[in-house]
């Protein structure tokens, strides 16, 4: 093959790899730290289901990249709005989206938020009976029902003992530490409780969890309305991993649960 053929060919090529590169449609998609869900370090580095599902979401198709955009519990509305990204996933409407222009897919997980307080002698379920009297430790951009949704830090401080973190880990382990003039009650999914109990073993007999939640939800991904993806096209592409149960296999990994019912139903 002579130089020249062979410069044409590579310029061939490279066209071609070219124009397959473009035609994957990039999507970001709006993480913050929402473990086991999704998971955001001090570092920047992003863990739980949502980089599994980022994963196979590009390994499956070819159509689209989906690429993570770290934001913030509370800043994630404002970078939805400034179209800093596409898509987040895992999210209730409940929790300040009612009133936004989204579009969202049917229920792709489900979970309950329950109180942890340290078991002791003597204290039992009325312990969280009324939680003006204890002394709260809760993530900082979260909704609770206990709060009616509001996540203004002044409002909450206004009308409850309570101190916002960055990390359920930590709310955890104050409970643990046993300083109830810094933390008696932490709320936390049952997810995310599972997940710490599997590595903590022995601090499964250290707590007390209430019977009655916080709240329950279903949550769903939030898409931008009219934006390079929709809401119909992105259940089609979670479809195959949800009829060869892989989906199934990575959201009991990080101990969650389908939605009641299953999946994709009206």
């Amino acid at each position: 093959m002579t130089s020249r053929r062979l410069t044409a060919l590579i310029v061939l090529v490279a066209s071609f790899c070219a124009k397959e590169v473009a035609a994957e449609t990039p999507i970001r998609v709006g993480v913050y730290n929402f473990p086991p869900e999704a998971e955001v370090a001090a570092s920047g580095q992003i863990g739980g289901l949502v980089t599994d599902l980022i994963a196979a979401l590009n390994t499956r198709q070819t159509a689209f990249h989906f690429v993570p955009v770290v934001t913030s519990s509370l800043r994630r509305y404002i970078d939805f709005s400034d179209h800093r990204y596409d898509v987040i996933f895992f999210e209730d409407m409940s929790w300040g989206w009612s009133g936004a222009e989204v579009e969202a897919t049917r229920p792709l997980l489900a979970d309950t938020e329950v109180y942890v307080a340290l078991r002791k002698p003597g204290r039992d379920q009325s312990f969280f009976d009324d939680l003006s009297k204890r002394r709260l430790v809760a993530m900082l951009g979260y909704h609770y029902q206990f709060a009616n949704g509001d996540i203004s830090e002044p409002s909450l401080r206004k009308h409850f003992n309570i101190e916002l973190s960055h990390s359920h880990r930590r709310n955890l382990e104050l409970i643990l530490a046993d300083r109830p003039s810094v933390a008696e009650v932490t709320v936390v999914s049952r997810a995310f409780l599972a997940t710490y109990l599997t590595q903590h073993p022995d601090s499964r007999d250290k707590l007390l969890v209430s019977d009655h939640p916080d709240q329950s939800y279903q949550l769903r991904a939030l898409l931008q309305p009219a934006g390079v993806i929709d809401a119909r096209t992105l259940e089609t592409l979670l479809q195959p991993m949800i009829e060869d149960g892989s989906y199934r296999r990575m959201v009991e990994q990080h101990h969650l649960q389908l939605p009641e019912g299953g999946l994709f139903n009206p």
